[in-house]
């Protein structure tokens, strides 16, 4: 059975299901089913869901990080970008190179996907925005209808595609052709990042804040509105940045440089993070630009915090950090933040360490690590739906595996120069 024949199986009974499911707007969650979503290859040991649609379909970064995620200093060896729905993997493949990858917010409800690959060609500046090591130029792409096509780039080497909408809009980075005179000599040649749109086919760039030439679009809603950063070479993300009607407006922060936004809802509610000048935290801006930022917190014993996903009832998860690394995903709902493994049975054998998405179903992606067993420390890419379960004793009843610790804001949990670590470190 060809891929598109296997999409289109999937999509009827998942529409009558989606319509089924937006009808509750009950909060209250006792526990969650945690559907385990395998892995590309058998050597992969690290697997994290990054975009999550309405059907419950996700796409996956799967490869080899040394050392484990866990550590602060993970280097990715190679990677894929892959969809998963109910235990089919797609591999979405490259553009030529070996590798290709994801950012936050990948996939529409059509099934189109985007990310970045390499291609087979040199970066004549050797430069390596893929993040793989290899120095090839990337690209950011479009994966429909079973291909995966280069999108235009402004003039520059390398682009790098981070969220796709119902509508078709994509938004990412771009190189451009225009020098960067705030690169220092070890980051020569530099050229400027813009934060673009892509619509039809056709790119275009989105402004940045004055005196921050650089930026980058991470979020996307169906109004077309996009969420981010704008920064300079040397410090990527200085200010949240929402774009409306390709104007930039700063999101407020607490005063310090530092801060990013990743996804925004229909309602034109962002989450994100702001520094607080010693570390990081969780964000919610209920009214874009227009309201002051709302710290969302650190869960307890944790030392970072940030927010990824909003669905269109406001409820918001993401991740917490220690000085290990990734420590725990979190759901935020009726102003109380709270670690999503207080949700899934003890007998569930993962530790969520992250949490990527949430859909309009409330069904919440992310990564895990295996708790004991032949996989034991890796990393899986996991799904949570609700569930009226009673769960008995959780698996953060008992699996208490990290202390107290504090992570510096520039812990890479932002764009550096040539965008994103490409697991979002």
């Amino acid at each position: 059975m060809n891929t598109l024949r296997q999409l289109r199986n999937f999509w009827i009974p998942c529409v009558t299901t989606i319509v089924l499911a937006c009808a509750s707007t009950a909060f209250a969650q006792k526990s969650y089913k945690l559907t385990d979503l395998g892995v590309n290859k058998t050597t992969d040991n690290f697997n994290m869901v990054m975009g999550l649609n309405n059907q419950g379909w996700a796409e996956n970064m799967d490869g080899v990080v040394n050392p484990p995620i866990t550590s602060t200093s993970t280097t990715v060896a190679s990677g894929r970008a892959v969809i998963s729905i109910y235990g089919l993997n797609i591999d979405l493949g490259t553009l030529g190179g070996d590798n290709s990858w994801t950012n936050y917010g990948g996939i529409n409800d059509r099934g189109e996907a985007v990310g970045m690959a390499e291609t087979s060609v040199p970066d004549p500046n050797g430069e390596d925005m893929c993040a793989f090591g290899t120095k090839k130029t990337c690209r950011g792409f479009l994966w429909r209808h079973g291909h995966i096509m280069a999108l235009p780039t402004l003039g520059g080497n390398n682009g790098q595609a981070s969220a796709i909408n119902n509508r078709g809009q994509i938004v990412g980075i771009s190189e451009t052709t225009v020098p960067d005179s705030g690169c220092p000599p070890s980051k020569q040649p530099g050229t400027t990042i813009l934060p673009v749109m892509w619509e039809k086919g056709e790119v275009r760039p989105l402004p940045t804040l004055p005196g921050e030439p650089d930026g980058f679009v991470q979020g996307l809603n169906d109004q077309g509105q996009a969420v981010g950063a704008t920064g300079t070479c040397t410090s990527f993300a200085i200010h949240a940045v929402l774009w409306e009607n390709d104007t930039a407006f700063q999101l407020p922060d607490l005063g310090f440089d530092g801060n990013d936004s990743y996804a925004i809802n229909d309602h034109g509610q962002v989450v994100g993070y702001v520094s607080t000048g010693t570390t990081i935290v969780a964000s919610l801006w209920q009214n874009g630009a227009h309201s002051a930022v709302k710290s969302l917190g650190i869960l307890p014993g944790d030392g970072a915090a940030f927010a990824t996903g909003i669905n269109n009832r406001g409820q918001v998860v993401g991740s917490t950090f220690n000085s290990v690394g990734w420590s725990h995903g979190f759901i935020w709902q009726d102003n109380v933040m709270t670690d999503l493994n207080t949700f899934i049975p003890r007998d569930s054998n993962f530790s969520i360490i992250a949490a990527s998405n949430i859909n309009e179903r409330g069904q919440i992606s992310g990564m895990a690590m295996v708790l004991t067993g032949p996989d034991t420390g890796k990393i899986h890419a996991i799904l949570l739906t609700p569930s009226s379960e009673e769960i008995g004793e959780s698996v953060a009843d008992f699996a208490r595996t990290h202390p107290h610790s504090t992570v510096p804001a520039n812990t890479c949990h932002s764009p550096g120069r040539f965008g994103p670590c490409p697991f979002g470190q």
